[in-house]
């Protein structure tokens, strides 16, 4: 099973770099093609991929693999079709990542939904539908002015959407486990957002009561109706933000001494809660048989729902309860991430409460004493006399305030004895996460002690880039020592965090600047060798660890600099283009090297069978109408490119990228703004509909000159232009032009003027930009 879901993970990478490949290449804007060439090519692609979808689904090409393949490549029709769509936009300047293309796209990953039944489309029309509203109400590079009512009306609607999907999946009306837990996650997210109560002085503290009715059911259902541990974990996350979020509002609100005792309080009472929850969980479903009994799970008669959860109203007895796929990590993750805010709102608690009720004029001083006297306890104290999670709750705790006093103490002696009881408490340490901590600890004081000592260099520009360096060279030479250490435990972890910090330090020495003629150079191609070699030389030796760190930095390194300093969105369309088929081709051949070593997997689940095979007439279907809403949209933009009234408008551009469409320019023109003859008052202003009557000037540039009347007769040289009010400004649907990569600044300095086609409806495209 091992090496089957390698294949397929294989396959599914080659078709995303594939499809990365065509995402970078039509965002590059490559001057080479022409709009018909451009449009022939994206709709070629939605039927290449549809098109290999049918061809898997009836060859065997792949064994094992082909239904697999088929649905994949499915799947890539319908993410080529949004990127079609978003071509669209670009070829004939329409909004960049406007609301408008997500929601078009969502209509066929809705279709192929309900036919498929699938996750991944599931997941693409969640995302795709939510990516729409959210842009609808919040539009890139543009402000949102909502009164209080509609902002948390906005939330409420998310809140709402999340809430249905999440029982229709629930009730098992729709049978996806991830679209459950993504929707359930997010209804709790705008249910948090909407008790803020920075954000809704008037709401925000009416709207906690429904936020805390539906946690507390959430408890009831997921333990007492129908036991599902991973959203009893989730819903415990849930709690668990809610609290800290009305802390952070208290303590905003009521900081005092009492209120930071209260919060020292509260952190106990949060970390006590998290292990009794999880020891409690741990214990749901697993009640012994009485004696003599025959246990259900020997009878076979649990109730189980096909997202593994088990009803309890129907099988009371049960002795096991089958775990959730991904329940444990996502435990693991949860508890994890609450202890790390428990530390965060204690350490801020202890600061607060020793600021505000020292009257000593260094409270700094008195900071680091309380820190120290913490750490020291916390190291000396034997582990059998102290739960793990107290013992090194406080220990961060300790390490983090004092970290904070030397910072504010800036004195080197007392950096110094700090350093000595961080490295104590190292040593002291057990645990790989907890000894990392430590260490970065460690290295946090090590660079303190640097700065304080160095920071007058040249004006402090030298400093950062000498503690760089020397932080580099002393974790080098401790990756050295540490295979002199004897002491297995010790041995490993210092070896991999000083590994980790050594390539950490010496990738962030990768963007300094010369230090001395051609430094720069020389850094990078230093690390590049050094980092390739630690790759090969881990990997033969079998050092697991080391060997997916220096990997890892490997890649980071790859990707920074490819993407920021090397080539163009082109080249690296290219390139990715050729890894896909590189990848394409060696999964191909080892999936045939199982075939005939007879080794061919097969599993049962709904992914084994092709959908395009099952369901080929409604497939066909959604396929010619996505291909419709491509020749619609070009027939419309042509129409109006040829027959539209040509108009020059005066602009102010500047420079930013689209998510799927590259470069572009964002255009406010004069015509933004209402016309000087009709005046409105801000309370007037909405988000209607309004039309324009633009005029030429002397010069031939058309200004706005009043808002047209229904039935109002126009001159020979006027132009209604359609608009739509957002606050202050009106928006035409001509604010953006997309360019070819890296001629933004060029389109900056020299575009003054857009020229517009206007058709007698009122509805406009952008042409072109010129200087005059």
């Amino acid at each position: 099973m091992l090496r089957f879901n390698a294949i397929r993970t294989g396959y599914l990478l080659g078709i995303s770099l594939i499809l990365a490949a065509i995402i970078y290449f039509f965002a590059s804007n490559w001057g080479g093609l022409d709009r018909t060439s451009k449009i022939v090519l994206a709709a070629a692609l939605i039927v290449l991929f549809y098109g290999l979808s049918f061809v898997f689904a009836r060859i065997r090409a792949v064994p094992g693999q082909q239904a697999f393949l088929s649905n994949m490549f499915l799947v890539a029709g319908c993410i080529a079709f949004g990127v079609s769509v978003a071509l669209l936009g670009q070829i004939y300047n329409s909004h960049a990542d406007s609301y408008g293309l997500f929601f078009i796209w969502s209509v066929p990953a809705l279709l192929l939904s309900w036919i498929t039944r699938y996750n991944p489309f599931y997941m693409l029309s969640y995302v795709l539908i939510h990516l729409g509203l959210w842009l609808y109400f919040y539009p890139t590079m543009q402000s949102a002015p909502y009164s209080e009512l509609v902002s948390l009306s906005i939330a409420g609607m998310f809140a709402i959407v999340n809430l249905l999907l999440f029982l229709l999946t629930f009730l098992h009306r729709i049978h996806s486990a991830p679209l459950q837990y993504m929707s359930f996650t997010v209804f709790h997210i705008a249910m948090l957002a909407m008790t803020n109560s920075f954000a809704f002085d008037e709401y925000g503290l009416i709207m906690n009561i429904p936020h805390i009715a539906v946690i507390a059911l959430g408890f009831y259902i997921f333990t007492k109706v129908q036991l599902n541990k991973t959203l009893l974990t989730l819903n415990a996350l849930a709690l668990s933000a809610f609290a800290v979020f009305k802390f952070i509002e208290l303590a905003e609100a009521y900081s005092s001494s009492l209120f930071f005792v209260f919060g020292l309080i509260f952190v106990a009472l949060l970390l006590t809660g998290n292990v009794w929850f999880f020891r409690y969980l741990n214990r749901l479903g697993k009640t012994p048989p009485e004696a003599g009994e025959i246990s259900n799970e020997e009878k076979g008669s649990i109730a189980k729902s096909d997202t593994g959860t088990t009803d309890i109203s129907t099988s009371k007895t049960e002795t096991t309860v089958p775990e959730e796929r991904g329940s444990e990590w996502i435990s693991k993750t949860v508890s994890r991430v609450i202890k790390v805010v428990g530390v965060l709102i204690g350490s801020i608690s202890l600061i607060g409460l020793i600021m505000i009720s020292t009257n000593v004029n260094h409270t700094e001083y008195v900071l680091l004493v309380v820190s120290l006297l913490l750490m020291i306890s916390m190291i000396v104290i034997p582990e059998s006399k102290l739960d793990s999670v107290i013992r090194y709750t406080l220990l961060t705790i300790s390490y983090i305030t004092g970290l904070a006093a030397i910072l504010w103490s800036d004195q080197t002696l007392l950096s110094v004895l700090f350093l000595i009881v961080s490295i104590a408490g190292w040593f002291r340490s057990k645990g790989k996460r907890q000894l990392f901590f430590a260490y970065t600890f460690v290295n946090l004081n090590l660079a303190t002690i640097l700065f304080q000592q160095y920071q007058e260099w040249d004006g402090g520009n030298w400093t950062y880039k000498f503690i760089i360096f020397s932080l580099f060279i002393v974790n080098a030479v401790l990756y050295g020592v540490s295979y002199f250490i004897f002491k297995t435990e010790l041995k490993e972890h210092l070896r991999n965090s000083s590994l980790f910090f050594s390539l950490l330090f010496l990738f962030w020495a990768t963007f300094f600047e010369d230090v001395i003629p051609h430094s720069y150079m020389f850094i990078n191609i230093f690390y590049f060798v050094i980092v390739t070699g630690m790759v090969f030389a881990f990997a033969r030796l079998q050092q697991k660890s080391e060997a997916i760190t220096s990997v890892v930095f490997w890649f980071i390194f790859i990707g920074f600099k490819y993407y920021d300093l090397l080539w163009t969105l082109l080249y690296k369309s290219f390139t990715l283009a050729l890894l896909g088929v590189i990848a394409l081709g060696l999964t191909w051949w080892a999936d045939r090297r199982m075939a005939h070593s007879g080794k061919v997997a097969f599993d049962a689940d709904h992914r084994s069978f092709s959908f395009m095979r099952l369901s080929p007439l409604l497939i066909a279907i959604v396929i010619v109408l996505q291909l419709g809403i491509i020749g619609y949209q070009t027939a419309k933009s042509e129409t109006l490119l040829a027959t539209g009234a040509s108009i020059k408008l005066k602009l102010a551009p500047i420079d930013p990228r689209s998510l799927l469409q590259g470069d572009y320019v964002a255009l406010n023109y004069d015509i933004s703004t209402p016309p000087s003859k009709t005046p409105l008052q801000e309370e007037e202003w909405s988000r209607g509909k309004v039309k324009i009557v633009l005029t030429p000037d002397s010069q031939g540039v058309y200004v706005a000159d009043r808002l047209y009347q229904d039935g109002e007769k126009l001159t020979s040289h006027e132009v209604v232009l359609n608009g739509q009010w957002y606050g202050s400004r009106i928006l035409y649907g001509i604010e953006n032009y997309f360019i070819p990569e890296g001629t933004g600044r060029t389109v900056e300095q020299n575009a003054h003027f857009a020229h517009i086609r206007v058709s007698r409806n009122g509805d406009a495209l952008l042409e072109r930009l010129a200087e005059s």
